[in-house]
């Protein structure tokens, strides 16, 4: 069916002043099947099911709109106590000097620009491959607007457990940058590996990862986005599991006028897992967006959605969750639950929790609240002489707790817990 006139003269302006970098046989088939779905598909707007509490007017845009770089001062860079291999991206390019050597990893990694020139490659049944399995049965044009335009992003390989973690920093630099970041990522049978992110990566920031874990293999996944407020983030994971994988993903989100982050997992083997979590604080002209879409699609497989965001002054989150069980998935396990925390009257919280169940012999819930402090755990409090502003942080806190506890590694789990309470501090102050 032809697009409205609207939306494909949206969709030509979109991506007028994009282009695609060189590639070999099968970069160049990729790009150009997704640069047919973006065409078949159009720029989302705000009739779109999946695009009804968050405005994509400024990700359509033909330019970005600018944002002011912030540096920080008053906390050091985080993750910078891990043992990691620290890639720097720049405004959405790779900055060699700035980063360390790549093999000290102990995987195989390599930027996307330069195994793209290559016929053949592994990641040829990754590159673009997930994204398109992800677009059914709810279509994401910005991942394949992403597939077919990405400038850069690194091509990363484990085929048995990485020596360090691998940490991706995005820096931006340029108040107009318009970066499109796409990474591809393949944990090999009995694998292991960890990829840390953090940084506001450009004033507009689209970004796809496509993970392939094997059978037996464990991908863990942290992202901090914070501090640059003006930012605007578009981000993906697709993400194919096999047999008794695991695959863990959490992401720690404070301030940006526009996040929306969506997870695409699809269970293919059995008795595999997949968590994924997130905790948001936002404040003011803060809106933040998870849209999550898990396929059990395999016998035995546990799912985790546990999502926390704590909103005040006008901010607003969104939550939208789906766990579809096909036939024949017996034995699966989904477990959702999204929750916000109000601080005043003036914040807003949407949630579209869903399941889809097509098997009988499952165990899968879904729950969704919202609400304010509790006054009586508040006047405890504050009767043994806890001040009432951090008294309202114990809480926020604690009301967190779940979701930052998914994250498996406890010293990257205490480091997020100090920022976030390092962030209502500052509010505080």
């Amino acid at each position: 069916m032809a697009l409205p006139q609207a939306k494909l003269d949206a969709t030509e302006a979109r991506i007028s002043g994009l282009s695609r970098i060189p590639g070999g046989a099968w970069l160049d088939a990729a790009q150009g099947a997704a640069l047919e779905r973006v065409l078949a598909m159009g720029v989302p707007g705000r009739r779109d099911e999946y695009w009804r509490f968050t405005d994509p007017a400024a990700l359509n845009a033909p330019e970005a709109p600018t944002a002011a770089t912030m540096t920080v001062t008053d906390e050091a860079p985080i993750f910078d106590e891990i043992d990691r291999v620290k890639l720097v991206f720049v405004d959405g390019m790779f900055d060699a000097e700035a980063s360390d050597d790549p093999r000290l990893a102990g995987v195989e990694i390599e930027r996307l620009a330069e195994a793209g020139k290559t016929d053949i490659h592994w990641a040829r049944d990754v590159y673009g491959m997930l994204e398109a399995r992800g677009q059914s049965p709810v279509q994401r044009p910005f991942a394949a607007l992403n597939t077919a335009f990405a400038q850069d992003g690194l091509l990363i390989r484990a085929t048995g457990k990485a020596g360090r973690h691998v940490h991706l920093v995005y820096l931006h630099e340029s108040e107009s940058s318009d970066a499109i970041l796409h990474h591809c990522i393949k944990v090999e049978e009995g694998a292991e590996l960890t990829v840390l992110e953090n940084g506001p990566g450009a004033a507009r920031f689209n970004k796809v990862m496509e993970v392939e874990v094997a059978n037996r293999a464990t991908f863990n996944h942290i992202r901090a986005q914070g501090r640059d407020h003006e930012r605007r983030a578009m981000t993906h994971i697709f993400a194919r599991l096999g047999a008794e994988s695991l695959f863990k993903s959490f992401t720690m989100t404070a301030n940006g006028v526009l996040t929306r982050n969506e997870a695409v997992i699809e269970f293919t083997g059995d008795n595999a897992s997949a968590h994924v979590a997130g905790a948001a604080m936002g404040d003011g002209d803060f809106h933040h967006d998870d849209t999550v879409f898990i396929t059990h699609d395999a016998v035995n497989c546990e799912s985790r959605q546990v999502y926390k965001k704590v909103l005040r002054n006008g901010a607003t989150g969104v939550f939208q969750g789906k766990i579809l069980v096909k036939a024949g998935a017996q034995k699966t396990d989904g477990y959702q639950m999204s929750q916000a925390l109000l601080l005043d009257d003036d914040a807003q919280f949407l949630a579209k929790p869903e399941l889809e169940i097509y098997a009988d012999d499952v165990a899968c819930s879904h729950g969704s609240t919202s609400g304010a402090i509790d006054e009586e755990a508040l006047f405890y409090l504050r009767a043994r002489g806890v001040p009432k502003a951090e008294a309202t942080d114990m809480l926020t806190l604690s009301f967190l707790a779940e979701a930052i506890q998914e994250i498996g590694d406890e010293t990257i789990r205490d480091e997020i817990h100090d920022r976030l309470e390092a962030w209502l501090a500052r509010r505080r102050g």
